[in-house]
């Protein structure tokens, strides 16, 4: 089981055409690439579950919100999924983002609640070795770099600017992001390899459920 090449050139086939009346008139044929992204990201699923806990698959919708967007178009030109860990004690969740020429996987926390960026900036300016340590991991820089996304300008309120680990503490999410090709993602790898760059990102997972689940003092809070 593998996405065919012909589901990245209906995404672009959608970009360019991006109304109802195309959308409606190619309806079946979206269906029929849906259910064959669903089938593959099933099987990423069952190959995650061997070595984590999953708590579900969520594929997301086609269709935009574009309430408050000035882009107006109405679908989206990729198709994505998300699988979340179970439970409390297992944080955290990978990402899949099939669009053609800008595909990639994602692991970690985007945008998380301000109680747990409280949490998580107070065990770096506390100790922020496991962190280094992490980064600093071959196989797992090879595969997932350093941070993505967003960061405050300065530092956090209740944080010194002077902190030596400023640059961790003005992090707005903690994500990682590993670009896929075209080919990538119609491999006959595909499954496996994801499933592999996702086993290969635990760690960070665990490190980061360990901390939102204790406090500073390393108690247990649930």
């Amino acid at each position: 089981m593998k996405i065919s090449i012909k589901t990245l050139d209906f995404l672009k086939e959608l970009s360019v055409n991006n109304s109802r009346d195309w959308f409606e008139a190619n309806k079946a044929t979206f269906n029929s690439h849906q259910s064959e992204v669903k089938a593959v990201l099933e099987l990423v699923k069952e190959g995650l579950s061997e070595t984590d806990t999953i708590e579900k698959l969520k594929i997301f919708r086609i269709y935009r919100d574009v309430r408050f967007s000035k882009d107006k178009t109405p679908y989206k030109d990729y198709f994505s999924g998300s699988l979340s860990r179970m439970g409390q004690s297992l944080r955290g969740g990978y990402y899949i983002h099939l669009k053609p020429e800008d595909a990639f996987l994602a692991v970690g926390f985007w945008d998380p609640n301000k109680e747990d960026l409280f949490r998580i900036r107070k065990e770096i300016e506390t100790d922020a070795s496991d962190f280094h340590e992490l980064l600093n991991n071959k196989s797992f820089k090879n595969i997932w770099g350093n941070f993505q996304g967003d960061t405050l300008k300065t530092a956090p309120k209740g944080f010194s600017k002077e902190h030596p680990e400023i640059d961790l503490l003005r992090r707005k999410n903690f994500v990682f992001i590993h670009p896929l090709k075209d080919s990538d993602i119609c491999s006959e790898n595909f499954i496996a390899n994801t499933v592999k760059a996702f086993e290969v990102s635990r760690p960070f997972l665990d490190l980061m459920s360990d901390i939102l689940t204790t406090d500073l003092n390393g108690e247990p809070l649930l």
